[in-house]
């Protein structure tokens, strides 16, 4: 929520789809040990074919960051590539 924290604003213009399901996952992971967790604004989706995720700038976050995409990953690259496999 600092004044100075544009990222959400930088990178929403470019995502040609919005996964908000993602960012749903990451603050329920994140929200298991901090309470705080709901505060950290982000955004994930995809730009052309490249799959981005925003994250905190703490350390804790990226981890919950990492512990959320870990499993979801194979999927998403897999969907990217067009795979009808579900």
């Amino acid at each position: 929520l600092n004044s100075d924290d544009q990222t959400v604003e930088a990178v929403r213009p470019h995502l040609d789809k919005e996964v908000p399901g993602i960012m749903h996952a990451f603050w329920m992971n994140g929200l298991k040990n901090v309470p705080a967790a709901v505060l950290s604004r982000g955004v994930a989706g995809v730009i052309d074919r490249t799959f981005v995720m925003t994250l905190p700038g703490s350390r804790g976050g990226v981890k919950d960051g990492v512990a959320t995409l870990d499993p979801l990953v194979e999927h998403i690259c897999r969907q990217m590539e067009d795979y009808h496999d579900h």
